[in-house]
Formats: structure tokens, sequence, C-alpha cells
């Protein structure tokens, strides 16, 4: 009777201190797109939850503030992003098994808006005519990224990824385009 009571006093002090361990693991995310922020003039955030050591979901969301009219010439060769908004689940699978250090591959789905400027119209010489519009297109895409990951001690996060998707559902097939690209270099925190 004695050796079980001190068998069982011994099995719960090491499940006291097994979910002592697991309930101190910060597993939620909130991340920034810098990347994207200073370069492209878009908003684009994060948040992830980390199912354990191994997988993780997450959500993202993407807001372009960029015009995308094109006034003049040398605006044709700035990188900007056909998409006015965007909205991505995503499962990542870390190839490392640790908290803090990721190496990932993620399968995501999109919802994306496409937005395009177009000018229509023909001109000849006795009557031109150019005329302006603005159409949409409601968009789903399926695609991988890939990617690496660092966590600070404290809680601070920077990740940087990139990958592609495939629109297999357009709208509006004049101006969705086939593929769309998710890259990043993302800083934030852990919680």
């Amino acid at each position: 009777m004695k050796k079980l009571l001190i068998i069982s006093l011994f099995s719960l002090t090491l499940i006291s201190f097994a979910q002592e361990d697991s309930d101190s693991i910060r597993r939620n995310e909130l991340k920034v797109n810098v990347f994207n922020l200073i370069g492209l003039k878009v908003i684009d955030f994060s948040y992830e939850h980390l199912l354990d050591e191994q997988s993780s979901v997450g959500v993202s969301f993407f807001f372009n503030l960029k015009d995308n009219e094109l006034s003049d010439f040398e605006d044709v060769f700035e990188l900007y992003y056909n998409e006015k908004l965007a909205v991505t689940p995503y499962y990542r699978y870390n190839f490392l098994n640790r908290y803090t250090r990721a190496f990932f591959i993620e399968g995501f789905g999109m919802y994306n808006v496409q937005e395009n400027f177009n000018n229509s119209g023909y001109e000849n010489e006795y009557d031109p005519v150019v005329e302006d519009y603005e159409a949409t297109s409601n968009n789903f895409a399926i695609g991988v990224s890939v990617g690496g990951k660092f966590v600070s001690g404290k809680g601070f996060v920077f990740e940087i990824y990139g990958g592609f998707g495939r629109n297999l559902y357009t709208s509006n097939d004049n101006i969705a385009t086939d593929f769309v690209r998710r890259v990043g270099a993302s800083i934030g925190f852990r919680f």
C-alpha cells in the first residue's frame, strides 16, 4: 500500500510538471509584413496559432493602399500588387520540431479581389475617344509557400517566406491573373 501511494504521488508530480510546461508555451502570434508595408504600401498582418512543435494554423489579412492606376510611362516598371484585398487562411508544417526556430512549408487558400484600370475606345484622326474604367474580379486561389521563422526568448518573431498560388475561380477573366504571389518579411510578437 505504501509503495502504491509513493508511486501515485510521484506520477502526480510528474504530470503536474508536464502540464506546467505545456501551459507556459506561448502559442499565439501577431505579425505585420514589413516588406509589403515599406516597399509596396500594403498593410499585411497575420495571426497564427501553434498547434504543436510541428504545425500551426493562421490567417493573413491584406489591404492594398496604393492606387494601381498607371499615370505615366515610368509607372509601368514599378512593382505593385494587382490584389486590392485578400484573406488567406493557411496551415504550416515545421520541419525542425522546435518552438523557437522553424523551416516550414505552408499550404494556403486565398480569397482575393483584383482591381485593374483600363482605357478603351478608339482613336482616329477625326474623332479621338478614350474612356477610363475600373474593373474588379473576385477570385479564389490555392498555393504553397516555404519559409523560415526565428523567435527570441522574449517572444519577438521574425519570419521570411515566399510562394505562389493559382486562381482556381475568377469572376472576371479579363483582368484576373492566373497566379498570385505570397511573399514577405514579417516581424511580430508571440504571446
